[in-house]
């Protein structure tokens, strides 16, 4: 069989290919291959030492291949003689079941056995900061509500525009850019599309962010919470079942309530039924906690959720019904895997349709003024421990997702706490060096 990303590099003039794939702590690791040798690469794989990254793994391990996707390969925009291709992970012949993108693979067969296919599009907010972390890069963006500022987006005109081009020259259907409600915070949004394909465009993206930001001089960082009084970085995934051909929205019907089907809100039960240890992947970081659970920020409010509720336009819910035919989870933030994220919503949506799980009420108020009027309502999580602890007592989602991967990530997540609980603050030495 002819070697697709051959054919690609010689059309396409590519020297070099980097084979991709993402860890489960979203850290992205890849091989530079030259083009001499993808044929090779896209048959065998490029190899890797498992216990190198963010996966269970030891020493021990035998090599780990990153099988490319020629079907996810995408052009460097602003290095074009380099190519991008999303890896799936396999060992000894067998697809490593802790592999993000193979979690996600394997959910979507899932929803296609039973007649759904997911598509998906994310808002990926992020900050553009100072190369060397310290502030906000942008010394005149200072007012309280800075979102939508004309003048401050159109000073980073340079980067945004490079994007923005960048996304229009790959077909992804770019369609709007803003200064968002944080100083130096910027959204850039494109179409929908599959679930792996949207997966695998959310993680380049976040590569190329990065990237363009640095040929600036500058450096992009989707932390969730930065800065402790400027609004975090979310991660809003919008999403829609349809049929398997991908021809009829399941989630739209003209007679049902906002537009939406009786299928689409036992879905909806799903996610609320597993928020809390959903939580655990959409919010995966211990700074994940301090976007969702914060105080009120400069410009007035958050901007996300700390209570598992759902409404209609309104953004203060977890879920928010912004047209027929789509919900958006507003619970995810900047951290989250492009890969994960809609493989654990897809678990715990199914889950609600097997079930016919009930969402409840649709709550028609402002939640953070009026919270104490949803009696009953979850809350979610606290802190990473509280999350992780969710999902490892979960036994649907880590059914749905993979014992090995349950596994896997549970123990990743727990040293990340652990090592962050070891850490010596400053607050405690203030607070408790005179005991």
């Amino acid at each position: 069989m002819a070697s697709k990303l051959d054919a690609f590099a010689k059309k396409n003039k590519v020297k070099y290919f980097l084979i991709n794939f993402t860890d489960l702590s979203g850290v992205q690791r890849s091989k530079l291959v030259p083009a001499a040798a993808i044929a090779g690469m896209e048959a065998d794989g490029a190899g890797f030492a498992g216990f190198a990254t963010h996966l269970d793994m030891t020493p021990a391990h035998p090599d780990m291949f990153a099988i490319p996707d020629p079907d996810s390969v995408i052009q460097l925009p602003w290095k074009p003689e380099v190519a991008w291709a999303a890896g799936d992970l396999a060992m000894e012949g067998r697809p490593v079941a802790q592999a993000p993108r193979v979690v996600l693979k394997n959910m979507v067969q899932t929803a296609k056995d039973q007649g759904y296919r997911l598509k998906t599009g994310v808002e990926a907010e992020y900050h553009l900061i100072d190369a060397d972390g310290t502030g906000i890069s942008d010394p005149r963006d200072t007012a309280a509500k800075p979102c939508y500022d004309q003048q401050a987006v159109m000073r980073r005109y340079d980067v945004i525009s490079e994007i923005c081009d960048a996304m229009l020259g790959l077909g992804w259907g770019p369609y709007q850019n803003d200064h968002e409600d944080a100083n130096g915070q910027f959204e850039m949004n494109w179409d929908y599309d599959d679930a792996l394909v949207t997966a695998d465009r959310h993680a380049f993206f976040k590569f190329m962010v990065k990237s363009i930001a640095e040929k600036h001089g500058l450096r992009a960082t989707f932390m969730p919470k930065p800065f402790p009084h400027l609004t975090g970085n979310g991660c809003h995934i919008h999403l829609s079942i349809w049929d398997t051909k991908g021809a009829k929205n399941l989630f739209a019907d003209k007679k049902g309530e906002l537009g939406m089907s009786a299928l689409s809100y036992t879905f909806l039960g799903g996610v609320l039924k597993h928020a809390t240890a959903l939580s655990a992947i959409t919010n995966p970081t211990v700074n994940s906690y301090k976007r969702i659970n914060a105080p009120v920020t400069a410009s007035g409010a958050t901007w996300s959720p700390n209570t598992v509720t759902y409404g209609g336009n309104n953004r203060t819910h977890m879920v928010r019904i912004p047209d027929p035919g789509r919900f958006e989870l507003r619970l995810a933030d900047g951290a989250a895997n492009p890969y994960l994220l809609p493989a654990a919503v897809l678990a715990a949506g199914l889950d609600g349709i097997a079930n016919k799980t009930d969402p409840g009420k649709r709550l028609d108020i402002d939640m953070y003024a009026e919270a104490h009027k949803a009696r009953g309502a979850k809350k979610l999580p606290v802190y990473l421990i509280d999350a992780i602890r969710e999902f490892a007592k979960n036994k649907t989602m880590r059914a749905a997702l993979g014992a090995e991967f349950a596994d896997a990530y549970e123990k990743i997540k727990m040293a990340e706490w652990d090592a962050y609980s070891r850490h010596l603050t400053d607050w405690e030495r203030d607070a408790t060096l005179d005991c």
